[in-house]
């Protein structure tokens, strides 16, 4: 019955959305990928915002109800029965009779199953797409029969696009590029490694009393080059969110430099290698919202590349969603952890695979400490740690790493504003 209802709910919630962008016709863009389109949905929107009158998916609002709820600009009604009938309700109202509507739609689609993209698709146009990355194992792949069919999900958003629309593309993804060929409009690609139209360089941690606090990169297009500082946030996955970003700015009109100014003000999302203060004089690189292989590795290489640490420590929880390739990726994040810190925690019972990655990469066996959950290593952690460390922590939001963030930050009464999952919806759960 509950089923039931949901699906009603989310076809009213669709028409009513479809009505909406029949009648004002904004600019759609919409963003997928495996990894990074929470970041780059903000980054975009960052960059056009003070241009151009912009709308954005609130948070991670990607799934097939996120998407029409972000179109009538509605909240989530979480169990509320109650809630959700005023959101149909308000819907209509907003579908029929609201006079504006902001010129830009910023989307984020996200996929879980074979057959979401498809339904999404049923009735967005997109006018620009944005394709992050598809790693070779992504997550959500445990649904799929293979990675390929997770790209091949994705890309349907591509397929999408209006024939005199733009597809934006990470030129620096392999897999990416082996699809160019099926694409008919008019590409333009990002980048931090191969040249392209819109090309990150010059990344580097910014360090004050040498602790990290902000990262900052060059973005070069044709012949013009600007500088983008951003404030507490480090990872190279920065410089693809906002090399995409420029893009599509360009593509609505606004130079490098307008777009590049603005991206400064950015503050990237909860969750996503924020930079919190930790208690005994330690820094948190927080990446909790989520977890798999591509991104689990990002983190890992950002962490070896801060400088001034007394100890790098990762702290890595399960990767999940991954199906069969759930032991080997696993396995193969210890064997990169091995090299990339100096101490390696570990949270779930799929992380056992990680400690054992590491110790046969070498990494002595009294610098790996294992954890059920998440509570109990939060707790081991605060007399663990030690004046100076560098602390990743990373996992799949299923673990619930941020509550191990919780414990180590040294404002804890701020978590509410830097952390993620504190609604009261998550924090019952």
């Amino acid at each position: 019955m509950k089923a039931v209802l949901k699906r009603i709910i989310i076809n009213l919630l669709i028409r009513e959305a479809s009505v909406l962008l029949r009648r004002h016709q904004p600019t759609v863009v919409a963003i997928t990928g495996s990894v990074g389109k929470t970041t780059t949905k903000d980054a975009v929107y960052a960059a056009v915002k003070n241009s151009i009158s912009a709308r954005k998916s609130e948070k991670s609002f990607n799934s097939e109800i996120g998407v029409p709820l972000t179109v009538l600009g509605l909240s989530n009604g979480w169990n509320s029965p109650l809630l959700w009938i005023k959101n149909i309700i308000d819907g209509f109202f907003i579908a029929f009779f609201s006079k504006h509507y902001p010129a830009v739609l910023i989307l984020e689609a996200g996929i879980d199953r074979p057959g979401d993209m498809d339904r999404l698709t049923s009735w967005i146009k997109p006018d620009i797409v944005v394709l992050t990355r598809l790693p070779s194992v992504p997550v959500h792949v445990e649904y799929f029969s293979t990675p390929e069919q997770v790209a091949e999900e994705k890309l349907k958003l591509v397929t999408a696009l209006k024939p005199d629309g733009t597809f934006i593309y990470n030129k620096d993804d392999t897999i990416i590029e082996s699809h160019l060929g099926e694409v008919l409009q008019r590409s333009l690609g990002f980048s931090r490694y191969l040249q392209s139209e819109y090309t990150g360089s010059r990344d580097q941690i910014i360090y004050r009393d040498d602790r990290p606090v902000g990262y900052e990169f060059a973005i070069t297009h044709a012949a013009s080059s600007n500088v983008v500082r951003l404030h507490g946030t480090v990872g190279s996955q920065q410089v693809y969110a906002c090399t995409a970003a420029v893009a599509v700015a360009d593509v609505l009109g606004i130079s490098l430099e307008t777009a590049t100014a603005d991206l400064s003000e950015l503050r990237t999302p909860n969750g996503r290698l924020r930079v919190i203060e930790g208690i005994k004089s330690t820094t948190i690189l927080d990446d909790t919202y989520n977890s798999s292989p591509t991104a689990a590795e990002q983190a890992l290489e950002t962490l070896a590349g801060v400088k001034y640490a007394a100890r790098k420590i990762a702290v890595m929880g399960d990767m999940l969603e991954l199906g069969r390739f759930s032991s080997d990726a696993h396995v193969q994040i210890g064997t990169q952890a091995a090299t990339m810190c100096d101490r390696l925690i570990t949270v779930g019972v799929r992380s056992r695979k990680i400690a054992e990655g590491a110790l046969e990469a070498g990494m002595p066996e009294e610098h790996i400490l294992q954890y059920e959950d998440s509570a109990e290593a939060a707790r081991e952690l605060q007399n663990y740690i030690e004046p100076g460390d560098v602390i990743l922590v990373k996992g799949s939001q299923g673990i619930r790493a941020e509550r191990i963030v919780e414990e180590i930050m040294a404002h804890p009464e701020a978590a509410a504003e830097l952390l993620v999952r504190q609604e009261d919806e998550w924090q019952k759960r």
